[in-house]
Order: structure tokens, then C-alpha cells, then sequence
């Protein structure tokens, strides 16, 4: 088959490797047909995050299942199916409490060995460990742009803002305005916000997040403070997403939200930053931060995408041949498309 693989920093490259083999009974091989490139795979890609020079990348994915293993009883060979980016063991401490994406024999799928060694599925084919936690079958009339997001993205913002306990009525900042941020602005509004200020430098992905119902913000432009400020009477807002992972966008997430409200990070971090903590404290914010917990909110975010209450379609930018992946991460490193769809 062929992968997309990371090479060296800013150096994808696609490969022929052999097709991967059931390995246990509740394993599943998945025919890609559909699989995105994610703001996390820029971060291997910039060399962020250490991989191994060969390893297959990518963590999004639609496809069919072509191979079941004995224990595999919640899809079938045959069955299009839409997995989670990570992949748990649902017996473990953590698993029991509902805690799939801290399970304590998590892996995700193309981060390498770090994260349990598991080949991504930029790829013709892809094995799936623990298929009946991590595959769903895909609703009748779905699209596969649509469907890509209930594994990765769209339970990400939906994690970031309804896992966070946003209520209606209440007021969100979203500071990021990349699929994850601008799916978190969907996630709020849908859920009753009466305010959602989008804060972002990109006038594409401004537009977006009022095409959402939220209130855009230029950063440099404009001033978020006093925007957020006239939004809420002075008080700031009940909900702050840090969808970057920067520390200029967390301690401007920090300043924006009000004494006692929630700040939520879903930015990803892979060194130590400086930001000041006294100000969260003072606060008495109750923080929220780490990986998104996709696989407890997956049945929720699916019904909502079948339904339409969510649709992250218009996200979308570019669809592009798997043979074209250097090019399609070049293109999304310089901030020219929203979501890129690789087809094999």
C-alpha cells in the first residue's frame, strides 16, 4: 500500500509499505477513502513533536472495513466507517470512569512511538486496534467531509466548549480560528451561548465564525479586551477556548475570563511555556486542558452531525490525491486552506 510519511522537519514523503495484518481479535482494517490533514500534523510536520524518519502519519479517517477480527462485533467487513484519532482498551481504571483518552493502554494513531506506536491512516489502508470503541458506522446520507470530523475535530471544539459546561445562555471566547476553534464556536452556539466572540488574524477564518453566529475579532486589529469587555458588562466571558497552543493566546484567554469562569485548552503543548499563573489564580478559573476525550463524546457529536445541528462542511477547503500530501502540508502550513481532505 501506499502511506504518507514523515521524513524530517517540513519533509512528508509518499511511500510503499506493505498492508498492514490483523494482530488481535478486536482488531479491524479500514480501506481509506477519505483522511484529513490536522492542525496536530503540522506540529510533526514543523518537528514539534519527535517521530521516527518513516513513520506513516495522520489520525482522521473514513473508510471501509475490509478485514474484522473474531471479537469485532460492533461493525462488519463491508461496513463505511468513521474512526477515533486514539484508540483506548475501555476496561482500564480510566476507561471504566469514562475517561477514554486517558487510558492507560491509549495509542493515537500516527504520533510514532511516544503514543503507542501506532502507523497513521494517511494511507490506502489502516489497522484500527480496539475497533468497537473506535469505529462507527457512518449514518446513511453522510458525507465523508463531514463524518472525517466526529473522530478528531468536531469532538475536539465539542469537548473544548459542552465537555467545558458551557450552558445556554452563556458568553465564549474562542481564541484560534483553525478547524478546531472554528468547530468550537458551532459546538457553543449550537449549545445555547448567547455570545460567542471569535478571536483570530485570518480574515477567511474570521468570516467563517460569523457565518456560525459568532462575533468576530481581529487580534491585531481590533482589541479582543474591550470587545469582550462590551460583551459581557465588564465582566468577561463565562468560557475562554485556547484553540492555538501559544502563551500569548493563554494569557490572553486568562485575561478574558471572568472571576470564576472556565478556561479550556485544547492547544496543543509539547514544551514549557511562561504565562501569569497569579492572574488565573486570582481568578480562581477552574482549567481545563489536554488531549480531547473524542471517544466518550463520539455517539453525541455523530447524532449531532447526521442531524445537521453541526455541519463543519463549509471547513473544507481543499480536497487533493493522497500522492499530493507534501504538497497539500505546504499549502496548509502557510495557512492557505482550512481542512484538507486526502483521497487515496
Amino acid at each position: 500500500m501506499q502511506a504518507v510519511t514523515f521524513q524530517a522537519p517540513f519533509e512528508v514523503r509518499l511511500v510503499e509499505k506493505p498492508d498492514p495484518e490483523l494482530q488481535a481479535p478486536d482488531d479491524a482494517i479500514v480501506r481509506i477513502e477519505a483522511t484529513g490533514v490536522c492542525g496536530s500534523d503540522l506540529h510533526i510536520y514543523h518537528g514539534r513533536i519527535a517521530i521516527e524518519p518513516g513513520f506513516t502519519i495522520g489520525h482522521e479517517y473514513v473508510g471501509r472495513v475490509e478485514q474484522a477480527g473474531d471479537a469485532v462485533t460492533s461493525v462488519k467487513v463491508g461496513d463505511r466507517v468513521l474512526g477515533t484519532f486514539q484508540v483506548a482498551c475501555g476496561t482500564c481504571f480510566f476507561c471504566r470512569h469514562g475517561h477514554f483518552h486517558k487510558c492507560d493502554e491509549s495509542r493515537t494513531f500516527g504520533h510514532g512511538a511516544a503514543l503507542g506506536s501506532l502507523q497513521g491512516t494517511q494511507a490506502e489502508l489502516a489497522l484500527v486496534p480496539r475497533a468497537n470503541l473506535a469505529l462507527r458506522r457512518v449514518p446513511d446520507g453522510l458525507s465523508s467531509d463531514v463524518a472525517l470530523f466526529a473522530g478528531d475535530v468536531m469532538g475536539t471544539g465539542y469537548h473544548a466548549t459542552v465537555g467545558a459546561g458551557v450552558k445556554a445562555g452563556d458568553t465564549v471566547a474562542v481564541l484560534g480560528l483553525g478547524p478546531v476553534g472554528l468547530c468550537a464556536v458551532q459546538a457553543a452556539v449550537g449549545a445555547g451561548a448567547a455570545k460567542v466572540v471569535a478571536i483570530d488574524t485570518v480574515e477567511q477564518r474570521l468570516a467563517m465564525a460569523r457565518a456560525f453566529g459568532a462575533e468576530p475579532v481581529h487580534l491585531t486589529e481590533e482589541d479582543p479586551r474591550a470587545a469582550v469587555k462590551a460583551a459581557t458588562g465588564g465582566r468577561g466571558v463565562d468560557l475562554s477556548v485556547e484553540a492555538v497552543g501559544d502563551p500569548r493566546a493563554l494569557e490572553l484567554a486568562i485575561r478574558l475570563t471572568r472571576k470564576c469562569g472556565t478556561l479550556s485548552i485544547v492547544g496543543v503543548y509539547a514544551e514549557r511555556v511562561e504565562v501569569h499563573m497569579g492572574l488565573a489564580w486570582i481568578k480562581a478559573l477552574d482549567v481545563r486542558m489536554g488531549h480531547a476525550n473524542v471517544i466518550g463524546h463520539l455517539d453525541s457529536v455523530l447524532a449531532l452531525l447526521a442531524s445537521g445541528r453541526l455541519d463543519p462542511s463549509p471547513l473544507v477547503t481543499h480536497h487533493m490525491p493522497l500522492a499530493d500530501a507534501s504538497d497539500a502540508y505546504a499549502l496548509y502550513d502557510r495557512r492557505e486552506a482550512l481542512k484538507i481532505v486526502l483521497e487515496p
